[in-house]
């Protein structure tokens, strides 16, 4: 395993966060600087934190320093020149775990986009500044002009981009067939690792790969599930994370579409989470799945890993959460099973209240749903 340097923010939740990237991403955290603030002009962090940082490295001698913010080309060139070590920002560092646990065609592609949206973002900046001389880790682009570096980004995004239109027109004769079908659908969401894959495999029977580490899914698995003898079918897809920038989401959107085309979104939430984490990462999965045109009437909130915390914590979690008046959340535990039946059941009869409303409104009965 390589070490890493991490430079992060001085709040406990985004310390473990910025470990489990650089663990995901197969680096092992020797040292971390801690800073209230990394928006600094020229290097993010001030000349004293660098002077330190430079002492450290010399000493310690990771592969890579990891900056856990988002870094300009400038900042990232000037830290490179001084620290002469590979400097790793978020979006870089969650790009490395994308290619490391990117396995299916289509998310090989979608992490190829990502990659090259970073690059390009970067381009000109790149050029202009590696004339200057190249520096270790920052990615030298030899005798590349400008323009002609620019525009094989460019070449290179549209090829990746044709490809996966095409993923995406046949994702979409395969929805149409399963309509036809009469199948009804369910997807996972969730932020990362608060255990969807666990949730799935214990819906499903399956066995795929489930870990605590961040990132586990990347690929879109569809497997069939019976609920009050009716056939479904159930999608786990990829987790959310917070900061994750725009163009991350849009690389990922033929995946991520399937959400919007889904009966019912199971929102898997780690319910053993600290109340500040909790938040945080519920406003995060629910600003993603909004971005993604996600209905909230849809939406169904399976509290997990419940059997790590007493009856009196979940209701006030389920308070701080505001869905106590909500009645579409179940607290589950993916690991030992508990409410995973009930949890079916909750699908079962929301669907039923919805079909019932949509004939009603066909109809011309106005009248609420869930009422």
């Amino acid at each position: 395993m390589k070490s890493a340097i991490l430079i992060t923010y001085d709040k406990e939740d985004v310390i473990n966060e910025a470990k489990g990237l650089c663990d995901a991403a197969g680096f092992q955290v020797v040292h971390i600087i801690k800073q209230k603030f990394l928006k600094r002009p020229k290097y993010g962090i001030s000349g004293g934190i660098l002077e330190r940082l430079e002492e450290i490295s010399e000493k310690i001698r990771p592969d890579v320093i990891v900056f856990d913010e988002v870094l300009k080309p400038s900042q990232n060139y000037n830290l490179a020149s001084v620290l002469h070590r590979e400097i790793l920002d978020r979006e870089a560092l969650i790009l490395e775990i994308f290619e490391s646990r990117a396995s299916s065609a289509e998310s090989k592609l979608q992490v190829k986009l990502a990659q090259l949206r970073y690059e390009m973002a970067r381009a000109k900046e790149k050029v202009r500044l590696s004339s200057m001389g190249e520096q270790p880790g920052f990615m030298g682009i030899g005798k590349f002009e400008v323009d002609v570096y620019y525009n094989d980004i460019k070449h290179r995004m549209n090829t990746v981009r044709s490809k996966l239109e095409k993923a995406g027109k046949q994702r979409e004769l395969h929805r149409q067939g399963r309509k036809r079908m009469g199948f009804k659908t369910i997807s996972l969401a969730g932020y990362t690792s608060a255990g969807k894959t666990t949730l799935f495999n214990m819906m499903t029977g399956e066995t795929r790969d489930q870990s605590s580490e961040l990132f586990t899914t990347l690929s879109t698995t569809t497997r069939r599930v019976s609920i009050n003898q009716e056939p479904f079918l159930i999608s786990d897809t990829v987790g959310f994370i917070s900061k994750l920038p725009a163009y991350m989401i849009d690389a990922f959107k033929s995946t991520l579409e399937e959400l919007g085309h889904t009966d019912i979104i199971i929102v898997v939430i780690d319910i053993s989470d600290s109340i500040f984490e909790l938040k945080k990462k519920f406003s995060s999965c629910m600003r993603t799945l909004s971005e993604l045109g996600v209905e909230k009437d849809r939406m169904v909130y399976a509290l997990n890993k419940s059997d790590l915390l007493e009856n009196s914590e979940i209701e006030e979690k389920i308070e701080t959460l505001n869905l106590v008046d909500n009645k579409k959340w179940i607290p589950v535990s993916a690991k030992t099973g508990k409410n995973v039946k009930q949890l079916k059941e909750l699908i079962g009869n929301i669907l039923e209240s919805y079909n019932s409303y949509k004939s009603e409104k066909k109809f011309g009965v106005e009248k609420a749903f869930g009422n």
